[in-house]
């Protein structure tokens, strides 16, 4: 089983910047894939970034040039940097991974989510 633990949500003004944390751990052998989702309130749940293991990051238009994705392949954990927030960022954040464990299952798993709130 693979636990996600999440950090660095919270409040910022529009403008300023969060970074995000998505640390996997149990019984992992590889992380395949890693990526950020975002639901605002009486949306669905959309994809923000993502990255495969070797990949380049790929973003949404309206992530792109504003928030960076990144990973720390040797401690299982992903990391979104969000920069120049505006009121739309606002949502909870979840991290989402591709991970095989011991026995060779390969799964995917959500993280618990964080609250993004933008606001002045």
């Amino acid at each position: 089983q693979v636990q996600l633990v999440e950090s660095g949500g919270g409040l910022a003004q529009p403008g300023g910047s969060l970074r995000l944390s998505c640390a996997a751990s149990g019984n992992i052998i590889s992380v395949n894939y890693m990526a950020w989702y975002r639901q605002a309130p009486d949306n669905k749940r959309d994809l923000v970034a993502d990255f495969t293991t070797g990949g380049s990051p790929t973003y949404v238009p309206s992530a792109k040039g504003r928030f960076t994705i990144s990973r720390d392949n040797a401690n299982n954990t992903v990391y979104l940097q969000m920069n120049s927030l505006k009121h739309e960022d606002t949502a909870v954040y979840y991290c989402y991974v591709e991970a095989t464990v011991s026995g060779g299952i390969s799964r995917f798993y959500w993280g618990q989510g964080t609250q993004v709130t933008v606001s002045s």
